[in-house]
């Protein structure tokens, strides 16, 4: 983690410890997070958008859900509020993507006074290599869920846990992840269809930062680079890296840079004006560390996905 946002965490900690223990009293008679009784909701904290859609399929109208990050911001410089470790306080369930994506979470969670259910969606994912020299990313690549089959195995670990927590709704939360789970598979299944409709030589992918290594394995993309070279959207391209990626786009005949909803375009569009090639953003950005705005069909993750893939296939197929 960075030194200046280490710094954030730790002035947001100190500041807002007392009430966040104060408010722990709200749970069990021993400090913990009290399980919901009939009629209740089970309260969940979720920290990504996508692990938020997924809490809320699997939940339904079972679950109250507060989500840390918001749309379009990056995971990777998020920073937590006094309104997080307040929220955290008073959960019963706390769900996380995991691989290192939230390193400010396990301070926040003390802060909070939290002893509750962290569940690490993670868990049961076959991981990609990291970067053993950032520290954010060395435990493995944290974009998981840009893999359906991956989605699935993090839908399932929110619905065991919510079983656990709440057994009363255990039959609803089963059937919730099973309705999911179908969706997730028809989502898989129409993506490999649309790429498999795209002639092989033309499936050539440059995007932002370095998110979309679980959907290039998983749909047999070739991977030329990214505007910013690493899984951290806060590093840059050194002059010869530049050099090289604008080299690798004309050599390997690249249609397009794929700007990501989440991060500022310009370094994209200077990039593809020296290759020759078009950028393609705006609302045709991919979502690569975030879903789309609440209420649209990219809020969720089948609609991000479905986007993604859709978007991908008409810039690289035209």
């Amino acid at each position: 983690m960075r030194a200046s946002a280490s710094w954030a965490i730790r002035a947001v900690i100190a500041v807002t410890t007392v009430s966040a223990v104060a408010a722990c009293g709200s749970g069990s008679d021993d400090g913990t997070a009290a399980s919901p009784t009939d009629g209740q909701k089970l309260s969940v904290v979720a920290t990504t958008p996508e692990v938020a859609d997924f809490v809320r399929n699997v939940g339904g109208d079972g679950v109250r859900v507060t989500q840390l990050i918001k749309p379009n911001v990056d995971p990777h410089e998020y920073e937590p509020t006094p309104a997080d470790i307040q929220a955290i306080s008073t959960a019963s369930v706390v769900v996380k993507n995991g691989v290192g994506m939230e390193k400010w979470l396990d301070q926040t969670i003390e802060a909070a006074g939290f002893e509750g259910t962290v569940v690490d969606t993670s868990q049961g994912v076959t991981l990609r290599k990291g970067d053993p020299d950032d520290e954010e990313m060395a435990e493995g690549d944290p974009h998981i869920w840009h893999n359906p089959l991956n989605a699935k195995i993090m839908a399932e670990n929110i619905e065991k846990a919510f079983v656990a927590a709440d057994s009363g709704r255990a039959a609803t939360y089963r059937k919730n992840y099973q309705d999911y789970a179908a969706k997730l598979d028809a989502l898989d299944a129409e993506n490999t269809k649309k790429f498999e409709a795209l002639p092989v030589d033309q499936r050539k992918l440059v995007t932002n930062h370095d998110a979309f290594g679980y959907y290039i394995d998983r749909y047999r993309l070739e991977f030329v680079g990214s505007v910013i070279p690493s899984m951290d959207t806060s590093a840059e391209l050194s002059a010869s890296q530049l050099t090289d990626l604008v080299a690798k786009i004309k050599a390997t005949g690249t249609k397009a840079i794929f700007s990501e909803s989440s991060l500022p375009p310009k370094s994209a569009e200077a990039i593809a004006q020296q290759a020759g090639v078009k950028v393609v953003g705006g609302e045709d950005a991919l979502y690569g560390d975030s879903l789309g705005t609440e209420g649209t069909p990219q809020g969720t993750y089948l609609g991000a996905e479905e986007h993604n893939t859709d978007t991908i296939v008409k810039a690289l197929g035209g």
